[in-house]
């Protein structure tokens, strides 16, 4: 809301929700109406119970108090009335507890309600008639209010209209029989209606009732369906939230094993809550990181290469490729799924993986070379199928290693070790088709099963392998007797991969059918659980006993007085926000109205108090209804219909005040105890203006002259008693006041009443109309009120639990959102450390139906980058995970603003590419480009834009040398660090040689069960060797990066023809770097488009602060 002086806008949102109409078309939107119906009976029937118990407590005290203070003979036609009549109709309403009836005969709730009312009726207004005919006595009604209250608020009416018109009908009855036996016929009904005394106020007062029963109605119902809305939510969020957990375990449990995936998941998750907190996190320190590594003294790992792969990613269409790919690593997952295998990842060509990893398993060889010789077979098929001329090389050896995640982006589940890196020798000196295992291997079989020969020459003459010792040996075939076994295990591997998928639940089969079958029954039985009444029996005798891990139910969380045990939920209650004030302000306006008109009709005794403090009052009421009432009204009148509308300064003024009030408990609190206090003063200035000396007076010379004055010095009575009664009802209906206030106002009118009856103006009571012969007056006005008291008491008692318990959910509610949130929050920051960002939503929308995905780009830089000299070992593995974590740090800058995305590390080699975004994808297999492009743009105005032009594409190349030569900046400054530290001095020498490609790159997700996302082509193999063929310290670029890189003024030295597998001799070219790791600058033709690259980044490692001499950027000095 703007400031009181401004214009300003109609915001009717919130309210809206709380409107009784807005949430019956809510919950008919949801299909909630027949769920609410049933849980309406329920509600009803708990209603019946409380109304039989107090229906006879109420019976019982009447008869006990004719019994004590009437001769027991003259009352036993009163007595007998009201005990036949009380038994009537708990025979006829107990009907409603017969389920099976009541489904098929719905109408007889209303009818057996209406004949309830009816026999009460009977009952009261017989004993009156009776009681004038045969003894003259001119009785009064005791039970018209206690009706009405009884048929909005405990029969089992369902819908509202059914009420009012059953109470309109017994007021007029009740109004029928007023006319005839007290206003001695309709005429003088007539005349005397709106004189002093007369008929109006009686007329008024039923309205009133009416009034309140109604007002009682809408709340319930407003209440209950607001529950069943948040219940509803409640529900949803929970289904939700339990697969988006299954979901996120499964996806961590595919990448990561769970004894590293839990507390990186739960890391997440605490880091997300602090950052919504607006805690600060702390970054961790170079020496603080942790590392997640394990060590597995006995397993078996499986190296398999695809042989002919560099001519398969040459020559094949990128969605051919990628279905080829999809194919063959999928079912390389199954099969590794279905021998006990963990794939660790895709190396291009190469599919490595492990047994005996995630639990321990003595038959790890076996299932490692079942798995190869499946494999073997799979490609074979592949081959026949897809027509390609492709084999398999494989190699496996059993021994040490360690397993685990290093690094910040990215995160990929990896294994190091001398032992792994014998499984990646022995595949590529192996034979293709065949498995190529060690000798540890061959003595960890478990049984004879295969045909073993002699390993190759290569193997033998391999210096690697002939330092370590290794013998080798050539698995060829499964022995006869056993072939027939190992196809049976590979025709499963399709059946158990559907098995194993469809347990999988994704982020958009939220929509399936399954699910919405399971929400549907989940919210019925919740439904059908959720409370109806405070009172449980088994918490009235303690029987109550929590189950470990079980929610508590409500009604256990609360006290006798209804207040949460939980100080911080009771107080988040009571200051919540009151929508509803508008529905209270309007019924104490109405019985303010009732008050004053009343006062003027009962008495012509003229007071100056009587005058001014009702007019007060009134006036006061009137204003806050207005207050209340006027936002509802220029919604209707304008906000209804969409019109836009400035609103005035008082407009402001006015939707300003309504907004603090609704928003502040102590306003409200004492906005109601001037309603209660000033109304109830004004019931004592009506009773007050009589003299009890003078009236009683008056009343003695009138029986003993035989005479009636003509002015009516006193009060009635019963007027008195029905206005109080009206106060005890708006005392306790009044919305979201503290339920002990309410109940302490309530109280304490009673017992000021009671003592105005029997104490102040005793005289005059005792002489007004009784409601049985020979029963005192005064014991009938006190039973009035104190029936009346017990009703609204009981009644208000189950609002304030149904109150509880829409809050209680809706405070529930609002965790499971968090929760979900949270969980939803954590499972994007996972698939962005697992793909591309570019591709995150794809995959989400898309991949989760396990369709296949790719992309093709025209140029993308490529760059291979290996740490040199790195014995590995655990003291080694923590300096790798730091170096890493410097070079992801550096990369999220780069990621940022030039599109650099990491795509693994494997070993001590940290793979990247420049150029993967989908703006600037050729094709791909979804249209989402230009949504992915609007997005980008509108996110993130800063980031590297190339134009469509081959030129434009070219600056890739000059992006990935730049955060090559940032790598190699970094690399000094840790190496520079270690040095200071004696115990890592030897772990290092700071070496890294880095090799980039660039050109035409195929991009695609592949595999079953683990998302992986990966590129393939030429510039990919072609960095790769620059890689291996490299010196170190130095950048190896192709003659194509050379060319591009020399265009942007950077120094290329020739190198020379380099042998590289595959392509024969090439000519390489070397990177200019001077001692000071800049470029070495040459004549350029062009500059880049980008100049805000900062080297701090890089530069400023938690290691030391940055010299200052570093504090340059290469880009910039070419702008």
């Amino acid at each position: 809301m703007p400031p009181f002086g401004g214009k300003c806008q109609l915001n009717y949102t919130r309210e809206r929700m709380w409107e009784p109409g807005y949430l019956k078309a809510k919950c008919a939107e949801l299909h909630l109406e027949d769920e609410f119906r049933l849980y309406r009976i329920r509600l009803w029937k708990s209603y019946l119970c409380v109304f039989f118990m107090l229906h006879i407590f109420v019976t019982f005290l009447h008869c006990l108090l004719l019994l004590t203070t009437v001769e027991s003979q003259k009352m036993l036609f009163d007595i007998s009335l009201y005990i036949g009549c009380c038994v009537i109709l708990i025979v006829a309403l107990s009907v409603n507890f017969c389920d099976g009836f009541i489904a098929n005969n719905t109408w007889y709730m209303y009818a057996s309600s209406m004949f309830a009312s009816l026999i009460l009726v009977f009952a009261d207004l017989t004993e009156s008639i009776y009681h004038s005919f045969a003894h003259n006595w001119q009785l009064g009604t005791f039970y018209d209010t206690y009706i009405i209250y009884m048929i909005y608020m405990f029969l089992p009416i369902h819908f509202i209209s059914g009420a009012v018109l059953l109470a309109l009908l017994v007021s007029a009855l009740y109004i029928i029989y007023y006319i005839q036996f007290l206003a001695n016929g309709f005429p003088q009904f007539v005349a005397e209606l709106f004189s002093v005394g007369g008929m109006s106020v009686d007329i008024l007062h039923y309205l009133c009732i009416n009034l309140v029963g109604i007002f009682y109605r809408v709340m319930n119902d407003t209440v209950v369906r607001s529950s069943f809305l948040d219940r509803h939510q409640f529900i949803k969020e929970e289904l939700w939230l339990r697969n988006a957990r299954l979901q996120e375990k499964q996806l961590l449990d595919s990448i990561l094993p769970p004894q590293i995936s839990q507390p990186l998941q739960k890391d997440i998750q605490n880091r997300i809550v602090l950052a919504k907190q607006g805690a600060g996190i702390r970054l961790f320190s170079a020496l603080e990181r942790t590392m997640a590594i394990q060590i597995h003294p006995d397993v078996s790992i499986l190296y398999a290469d695809v042989v002919n792969y560099t001519h398969l990613t040459t020559t094949l269409t990128v969605e051919k490729l990628v279905k080829v790919l999809h194919d063959l690593y999928g079912r390389f997952d199954m099969a590794a799924f279905r021998f006990k295998v963990q794939r660790i990842k895709f190396l291009g060509d190469c599919y490595y993986c492990v047994a005996g990893l995630s639990d321990p398993d003595p038959d790890h060889a076996d299932n490692c070379v079942a798995l190869g010789l499946a494999m073997i077979s799979i490609i074979q098929e592949v081959r026949d199928v897809q027509g390609l001329d492709i084999n398999m090389r494989i190699g496996v050896h059993s021994g040490f290693l360690f397993a685990g995640v290093i690094g910040e982006a990215k995160l990929q589940f990896d294994i190091w070790g001398v032992d792994v890196t014998i499984a990646n020798v022995l595949e590529s000196t192996g034979v293709a088709g065949f498995v190529h295992i060690s000798g540890a291997t061959l003595n960890n079989l478990s049984d004879q099963r295969y045909v073993i020969g002699e390993g190759p020459e290569s193997a033998r003459n391999h210096p690697f392998l002939t330092n370590y010792h290794i013998i080798t040996f050539i698995v060829r075939e499964v022995l006869s007797d056993n072939e027939e076994d190992n196809d049976e295990l590979i025709g499963e591997l399709h059946t158990v991969s559907l098995v194993k998928l469809a347990s999988i639940q994704r982020l958009s089969d939220n929509t399936d059918e399954g699910l919405k079958a399971r929400f549907s029954e989940e919210l019925h039985e919740e439904f059908r659980k959720m409370p109806v009444s405070p009172f449980n029996q088994k918490t009235f005798y303690g029987m109550y006993r929590q189950k470990d891990g079980a929610t508590l139910p409500l009604y256990h969380q609360l006290n006798i007085c209804l207040t949460f045990y939980d100080n911080s939920l009771e107080k988040a209650y009571l200051t919540q926000v009151d929508y509803m004030f508008k529905y209270s302000m309007l019924l104490a306006w109405c019985v303010g109205c009732a008050l004053l008109y009343i006062e003027l009709m009962d008495t012509k005794m003229i007071c100056t108090s009587c005058i001014i403090l009702p007019a007060i009052v009134s006036t006061l009421e009137t204003i806050l209804t207005f207050i209340a009432w006027y936002k509802k009204l220029c919604w209707a009148r304008y906000g209804k219909y969409g019109l836009p509308h400035n609103y005035s300064r008082v407009s402001c003024i006015i939707f300003r005040i309504h907004e603090k009030i609704i928003a502040s408990l102590s306003i409200r609190i004492v906005i109601y105890l001037f309603l209660v206090i000033s109304s109830f003063c004004v019931v004592c200035i009506i009773m007050m203006t009589c003299d009890p000396g003078e009236f009683e007076l008056m009343y003695i010379e009138e029986r003993l002259f035989h005479y009636e004055q003509e002015r009516k010095i006193c009060f009635h009575p019963w007027v008195a008693t029905n206005m109080v009664s009206l106060m005890i009802c708006l005392t306790l209906s009044f919305g979201h006041i503290p339920f002990l206030v309410k109940t302490a106002m309530a109280f304490l009118e009673t017992i000021a009443y009671l003592m105005i009856i029997f104490f102040h103006f005793e005289f005059v009571f005792h002489h007004s109309v009784t409601t049985n012969p020979n029963f005192k007056a005064e014991y009938a006005h006190a039973l009035l009120i104190c029936v009346t008291l017990i009703i609204m008491f009981a009644k208000e008692r189950q609002i304030e639990f149904t109150n509880k318990v829409n809050f209680n959910w809706r405070v529930e509610l609002r965790k499971k959102e968090r929760d979900a949130n949270i969980t939803n929050h954590s499972i994007i920051i996972i698939l962005n450390n697992i793909l591309p960002s570019h591709i995150v939503d794809v995959y989400l929308n898309s991949l989760a139906k396990h369709e296949l995905y790719y992309e093709n780009y025209q140029m993308v830089s490529v760059m291979f980058a290996m740490l040199l000299n790195f014995e590995i070992d655990l003291r080694s593995l923590r300096v790798l995970n730091e170096i890493i974590a410097e070079f992801d740090v550096l990369l999220l800058f780069y990621k940022e603003y030039y599109s650099v995305e990491k795509i693994k590390i494997v070993g001590c080699t940290y793979m990247a590419a420049c150029g993967l975004d989908l703006n600037f994808a050729g094709s791909t297999s979804k249209t989402e480009k230009s949504d992915t492009e609007r997005d980008s743009t509108g996110k993130n105005p800063r980031k590297l834009s190339f134009g469509h032009d081959k030129n434009d594409l070219d600056e890739v190349v000059f992006v990935m040398t730049s955060f090559a030569l940032d790598m190699m900046r970094t690399l000094a400054k840790c190496n520079r660090s270690y040095q200071c530290i004696k115990a890592d001095r030897t772990i290092m020498d700071g070496t890294i040689a880095i090799g980039i490609s660039s050109g035409e790159v195929m991009a695609g997700i592949v595999g079953a069960s683990q998302p992986h996302y990966d590129i393939w082509g030429n510039p990919v193999n072609m960095a790769s060797r620059m890689e291996t063929t490299g010196l170190p310290g130095n950048i190896q670029v192709t003659e194509e990066s050379a060319k591009i890189l020399q265009d942007f003024g950077i120094l290329c030295e020739y190198r020379g023809l380099t042998f590289v597998k595959g392509r024969g001799e090439i000519p390489t070219y070397l990177v200019g770097i001077d001692e000071d790791l800049n470029f070495i600058n040459t004549e350029r033709k062009r500059a880049p488009s980008h100049v805000e690259r900062s080297t701090v980044i890089s530069l400023q490692s938690t290691y030391s602060q940055p010299d200052a001499s570093d504090n340059r950027s290469d880009m910039s000095s070419y702008s």
